[in-house]
């Protein structure tokens, strides 16, 4: 893991020789100091993962060090090396949360190995949930903005059918204006559409609407419905409830929207004339 940078800092040569025998066949790379000033100096340009710092130094101390290494790295771990009559000191500074541990000297080889290779794991699991909580933003700032979209979308589609429902309305209001009767009749002979016209004079009321027009019309009229389905007819003069007139049989195939139908129209002879 050459990636992983451990930064060792102590005023004793020989301490940092000792822990660099110790790691030297490890996958790590190994920055060492000899004071906390250097430390300091060497975490600006090399930004290590691992922090180990002996207590007792002169100048500056291990603890004031690893404080300002957490505000200069807060995602380092950091670990003081202490004699064991610095010890309630150090623990205090573990208690307010700025070291990981505290490794006492003169410290077991195997023990030391153990703190650190678990300090890297400690390191690379608070990368991994730092990346996780990104991308869990991410996700979610996605999903706000899919949501935003699909709110516009049903905006969009709620006025569309609104346009649309009010265009029936003024169609409707159109075709119940015409003084001609108009049905609508499907190729089974059910009713689909109807205006004002064949409801206030041609004997047909609401009720017949999804009705088959075999019980409610003329059988001539029925017939005529067929041979328009059929393109046998297409117009002829018929009297419709004592008024004489112009049956005209159109038929409409959409085959995009697979809609089949015939409009019957009945023109009074009146408005001919």
């Amino acid at each position: 893991m050459k990636d992983i940078k451990i930064l060792f800092v102590d005023d004793e040569d020989f301490i940092l020789k000792a822990i660099k025998r110790l790691f030297w066949d490890e996958q790590y790379t190994l920055l060492f100091a000899n004071s906390a000033e250097e430390g300091l100096e060497m975490l600006k340009k090399e930004d290590p993962q691992i922090i180990v710092s002996d207590y007792r130094m002169p100048g500056m101390n291990g603890i004031d060090f690893l404080k300002k290494a957490f505000l200069l790295n807060p995602d380092s771990v950091r670990i003081v090396l202490s004699g064991y009559a610095d010890t309630a000191v150090v623990i205090e500074a573990i208690n307010e949360g700025q070291i990981y541990k505290l490794i006492p000297k003169p410290w077991n080889d195997e023990e030391l190995k153990i703190a650190i290779c678990n300090a890297v794991d400690r390191y690379l699991l608070h990368k991994r949930n730092i990346e996780l909580t990104q991308e869990i933003i991410n996700r979610n700032e996605e999903l706000i903005n899919i949501n935003k979209e699909l709110q516009q979308l049903l905006k969009d589609k709620s006025e569309l059918l609104d346009f649309k429902n009010r265009a029936i309305t003024i169609f409707q209001n159109i075709i119940d204006a015409i003084p001609i009767g108009i049905i609508g009749v499907d190729f089974d002979g059910v009713m689909v559409q109807c205006n004002q016209y064949w409801l206030k004079n041609l004997g047909i009321s609401w009720n017949n609407l999804g009705a088959n027009v075999r019980s409610f019309l003329p059988m001539e009229v029925v017939e005529f419905i067929e041979n328009v389905k059929n393109n046998r007819e297409k117009e002829r003069q018929y009297i419709l409830n004592n008024i004489s007139g112009k049956l005209i049989g159109t038929l409409i195939k959409d085959e995009l929207c697979q809609q089949k139908g015939i409009i019957l129209t009945f023109i009074p002879f009146s408005l001919i004339k």
